[in-house]
């Protein structure tokens, strides 16, 4: 039964609309006068709503811009009634959202002509709203276990295969006859040598779509009990599960790297690639999946440093002393890297650029992200995704963290001081910084000296940096944010953790990851995800900001779906702080 409600001061009038509809078999809901009209909106949720526009202390036009502007109330259908058929009036509704106008007086005929068409409307574009809310969900809880490149299964779902891959192995223990050839899980690490200059030399599209194809291949190696996952890069783990012995694991290896070393046709280029697979035994080599993907990853690395093999078995001791010794080596020019960037904070090497943020429905400016680069005197600019993972392994990231959040903190203190507007600067944080005792006592030393207030910074952090303690990382989340700052979860989506950690953490922004903004007007799923997403957070009361916007259609896009603020190269690029400086006068 469908629940309308009527909002009318003259008691007659009221009156005869009430039985009109509970004849005709509404439930029906009255109040004589706006704001009971929108408290009686706001509690019961009524599927229509009746309401005259000239009304004493507030009329109809008031009524139906508070509703407007509440996302529980945004989309009733709203019918004005009204002696007034003045063309002014009418646009004056239509501006602020009515759906209809019946004049006064009107017949019962067209009272009910008028609901049927609205509550039929709004029944269907609820049912569109529902269907695609439910296919995109079912994307999101995909994108949860799956890869987004080859759809594969990503790290979450590894661990709930090899669970379910224990159990099979010991039904088939329990019931295998003796053999010196006695059933085994394998664990396999498998990478591609090459696939970097691929990557680089060709771009994003022809790198997906070899990972595309190694996918297919390798599936295609495995039986249907086995697994085929992948972490990241080039990373692929398989399964192989109730191998009967080392002779069979052996025959699907070298099958995998056979069909591996035959050229890919990536549209109009052919290229190779070399196949490199690190092997280790369940029971033998390890207990627990993270253990055995470790040590199958160790002797994969010592395959890729050995020229003329292709795959080896794990061995516990030695194996494991050579790992730790190949790890520790690296090539000159990584060295040289390390060295220059150990010299780059005492010569001043480092720069912050401020890339803007602005508000979808405003087009105002409302904050900006840090961005940290790289000015080599000889080498000149030196790419943040060469020299930061090289600082995350060292360790020397905690030093630039540091330097990053002292620096911004400094800067926006004295853009305040110099009387421009005051802006909100984001800085990410790194998981090595993140994850080192004091950090918070360290953030409020850095406010302190910089005699910045806490609510103009915000801090974002990746998924992987939260899933690897979550205690430990909610505990330190709402202690920043019972200071004031802000906290925002960057990329999300690329990362392996399930939706359900958001609910966990106490964030007061979403960024949705370029990826899924990318061409989003053209890919359904990307246009799917992006809903989903931004839907999910406003649920949560979370801020959502698009990264990489670069055409004007996906900012749009994104207006109509009420994303709240926006980045990227459309509003500006990275800006050093003499340019973003200029960019805050113009704005």
């Amino acid at each position: 039964m469908k629940k309308i409600l009527v909002i009318e001061d003259e008691p007659s009038v009221r009156n005869n609309l009430l039985r009109l509809l509970n004849a005709e078999g509404f439930q029906t809901l009255s109040a004589e006068d706006g704001s009971e009209g929108i408290q009686l909106a706001q509690s019961q949720a009524p599927d229509l709503i009746l309401c005259d526009i000239m009304m004493p202390e507030m009329t109809g036009f008031d009524v139906l811009q508070v509703l407007r502007s509440h996302t529980e109330t945004s989309t009733i259908p709203f019918i004005f009634l009204t002696a007034k058929a003045d063309r002014s009036d009418l646009r004056q509704g239509m501006l602020l959202g009515a759906d209809d106008y019946l004049t006064k007086p009107f017949t019962r005929l067209e009272l009910l002509a008028a609901i049927a068409t609205r509550l039929s409307k709004h029944d269907a574009v609820t049912q569109r709203y529902n269907t695609a809310l439910k296919n995109a969900t079912e994307q999101l809880n995909r994108l949860a276990y799956y890869d987004s490149v080859t759809e594969l299964p990503n790290r979450l779902l590894l661990r709930e295969r090899f669970q379910q891959t224990l159990q099979t192995f010991a039904q088939a223990t329990v019931t295998a006859s003796p053999t010196s050839d006695s059933p085994s899980i394998a664990i396999l690490s498998l990478g591609l040598d090459r696939f970097q200059w691929i990557h680089h030399n060709l771009g994003f599209t022809y790198s997906d779509l070899l990972l595309k194809t190694v996918a297919e291949r390798l599936k295609d190696c495995i039986g249907d009990n086995d697994t085929v996952a992948r972490l990241e890069g080039t990373q692929f783990i398989i399964i192989l599960a109730t191998s009967v012995g080392h002779s069979e694991v052996v025959k699907k290896v070298q099958k995998m790297l056979n069909v591996l070393l035959h050229p890919f046709q990536l549209e109009k280029y052919e290229v190779f690639v070399t196949p490199s697979i690190g092997i280790a035994i369940y029971g033998k080599d390890g207990a627990e999946i993270e253990k055995l993907v470790r040590n199958a990853e160790a002797v994969r690395n010592l395959v890729q440093s050995q020229s003329g093999l292709r795959y080896q078995f794990y061995q516990a001791k030695s194996d494991s002393a050579k790992a730790d010794r190949f790890a520790n080596r690296a090539s000159p020019q990584t060295l040289m890297l390390e060295t220059r960037l150990h010299y780059a904070l005492e010569r001043n090497e480092f720069e912050i650029f401020y890339q803007p943020k602005v508000n979808l429905k405003t087009g105002k400016l409302t904050g900006a992200e840090a961005l940290i680069r790289w000015l080599h005197p000889q080498d000149g600019r030196i790419s943040p995704a060469e020299f930061l993972p090289l600082a995350e392994k060292t360790g020397f990231i905690v030093e630039i963290d540091q330097w990053v959040l002292r620096t911004v903190c400094q800067q926006v203190k004295t853009w305040q001081t110099e009387g421009f507007c005051a802006v909100q600067v984001a800085v990410n944080l790194s998981g090595r910084q993140f994850n080192q005792p004091g950090i918070t006592e360290r953030i409020v030393e850095i406010l302190k000296q910089t005699q910045l207030e806490p609510r103009f910074l915000e801090i974002e952090l990746t998924e992987s940096t939260l899933v690897k303690n979550v205690t430990a990382a909610i505990a330190t989340l709402n202690d920043l944010k019972q200071l004031g700052i802000q906290v925002a979860i960057d990329d999300f989506g690329t990362g392996y953790s399930s939706l359900g950690y958001l609910k966990q953490f106490p964030f007061t922004t979403l960024k949705i990851d370029r990826c899924f903004v990318s061409n989003v007007t053209a890919d359904s799923t990307n246009s799917a995800i992006a809903i989903a997403i931004i839907q999910m957070a406003q649920s949560l009361n979370l801020k959502v900001v698009a990264e990489g916007v670069e055409t004007e259609a996906e900012k749009a896009f994104l207006a109509q779906n009420q994303c709240d603020e926006i980045q990227g190269y459309l509003i500006s690029p990275p800006l050093p702080s003499n340019q973003f400086i200029q960019y805050l006068t113009k704005v």
